[in-house]
């Protein structure tokens, strides 16, 4: 291990076990003053893991030592949780669209009230000063993850780790967060990412890979690029079980109806503040959507109104599935209909569930599983998972996976009752690109040999899938957008 006078972080011989084995064995390494590192690596490699223990929040074996002028070290984990003014962090992902229900929650400015000075500060120098009176749960993606970051900057950190910082970001504020983090850095506060291998800021000099929970190797940045660039042209040769995949898609029970969403003139307001103002928008069958738009342009609300989670959808004008909104139908005739993934679902699943009981509650819509399976039943959610790869998977507890595993078995979940429209909000969030790839390519052969209809939302151009043929942008909750993609 080198010794030399000048580094900032040393790891020797970390070892992280949990019930199943070890996590992490053997991890050692050395920083250098001025260097910054990223720890990349497949869905469940231990990164999380690793930037946990770095951080001191968990249980290891081993040694951790900073240089003596690290006092102050601050973990932004990759999901924003917070509790509502009763100190309740028991929420539901459905809570931000009841206008009740979401006053619960402190504002922004309410969250942020135990620091004594450089609040204003704070928010202004992350262009979230507009959001000071707006209420937690009801923060999209970026804006929050930019609380997080506001909140870091007022514990003035010497070391800043940050899980997976830009997923779920645009591209402006993915842009904007990397400027930030060059910023930090050249201000002496030492970055850590747990990220991707295609999303590191220039002040990144060291590069971790993770395998099995072992370092499979640590490069300067530059020499790691060289690398990099030759690995992504091995990612093309992921398979899926597609024989297994068409016996259930030609086994797909038929669905009579033209349009799965018809909007007309769709307004949601709560108090003073327009979310959405006069959507129109219709989706036939066997078309296939990218809703695009910036951090808090509406996507997320636009979307609760076709899966029945917004109340407000019985004030307007909304047909799914050939039929209005409002004339007698239930929730759960319109959510065995969809199969759904979002950030928000994720968020707010039971993480005590085991993956199958995860998979299994799709085919009832349900935040766990609460009734007895029939044989049919359980022979989709072992197929199911069979299919995607993660049947290895079956007895393990959400919170026993890494946040990529977490989405596939998700993802899982939308598509076991086998449904004619799939709302898939963000679903490759955390998955790594070698398992992004293979989701990519079943989503398209689910779509295109079983002609599903689907609404595709991300911020990426690579995690398009080619079945795509409409899109519709948003911003500042008004359509901008709308039409064929050519």
């Amino acid at each position: 291990m080198d010794t030399e006078k000048n580094f900032i972080l040393k790891a020797e011989n970390i070892v992280v076990n949990r019930s199943a084995g070890p996590v992490l064995n053997d991890i050692s390494f050395v920083l250098q003053s001025k260097d910054h590192l990223a720890i990349i690596g497949e869905s469940g490699s231990g990164k999380t893991i690793l930037g946990l223990a770095i951080s001191g929040r968990i249980f290891y074996k081993g040694e951790i030592e900073f240089s003596a002028n690290i006092d102050k070290i601050v973990w932004i984990e990759q999901q924003h949780h917070f509790r509502n003014r009763y100190n309740i962090s028991d929420l539901y992902y459905q809570q931000r669209f009841n206008s009740y229900d979401s006053e619960q929650t402190q504002t922004v400015g309410e969250s942020l009230s135990e620091f004594n000075e450089g609040i204003q500060e704070v928010l202004q120098f992350m262009k979230i000063e507009h959001l000071r009176n707006k209420p937690l749960i009801q923060l999209s993606n970026g804006e929050n993850k930019k609380l997080q970051i506001a909140r870091a900057l007022l514990s003035q950190p010497s070391v800043l780790i940050m899980d997976q910082p830009f997923i779920g970001l645009d591209k402006e504020t993915r842009s904007f967060l990397c400027d930030l983090l060059n910023k930090l850095a050249n201000q002496g506060i030492l970055i850590i990412l747990i990220t991707s291998s295609d999303e590191m800021p220039g002040c990144i000099t060291k590069v971790l890979c993770l395998e099995n929970g072992k370092i499979k190797f640590m490069l300067d940045r530059n020499d790691f690029i060289g690398i990099y660039s030759v690995q992504k042209k091995e990612l093309n040769n992921c398979t899926i079980n597609k024989p297994k995949l068409a016996k259930f898609i030609s086994d797909s029970p038929s669905h009579d109806f033209n349009a799965a969403i018809e909007m007309k003139n769709v307004n949601v307001q709560y108090g003073e503040k327009k979310i959405l103002e006069q959507i129109n928008w219709e989706v036939l069958k066997g078309e296939r959507w990218l809703l695009s738009g910036a951090n808090g342009a509406g996507k997320s609300t636009l979307l609760s109104l076709v899966t029945a989670d917004n109340p407000q959808a019985y004030a307007n004008e909304i047909c799914l599935f050939d039929r209005r909104r409002g004339t007698g139908e239930s929730i759960w005739d319109i959510k065995k209909k969809i199969g759904y993934l979002s950030p928000e679902l994720h968020l707010f699943f039971d993480q005590s569930s085991t993956c199958f009981e995860t998979v299994a509650s799709g085919l009832f819509d349900t935040i766990g599983l609460f009734r007895i399976l029939s044989d049919n039943d359980n022979e989709s959610v072992h197929e199911w998972m069979a299919i995607m790869g993660i049947g290895k998977l079956l007895n393990k507890r959400l919170y026993e996976l890494s946040v990529g595993e977490q989405r596939s078995v998700l993802l899982a979940r939308a598509l076991v009752k086998n449904p004619p429209l799939l709302i898939l909000d963000e679903p490759f969030q955390g998955v790594d690109k070698a398992k992004q790839s293979e989701l990519i390519d079943l989503i398209n052969i689910i779509c295109l040999w079983g002609n599903k209809t689907m609404v595709f939302v991300t911020h990426y151009e690579n995690e398009k899938p080619d079945c795509i043929d409409h899109f519709l942008k948003l911003d500042n909750g008004k359509v901008i957008g709308k039409g064929i993609l050519t």
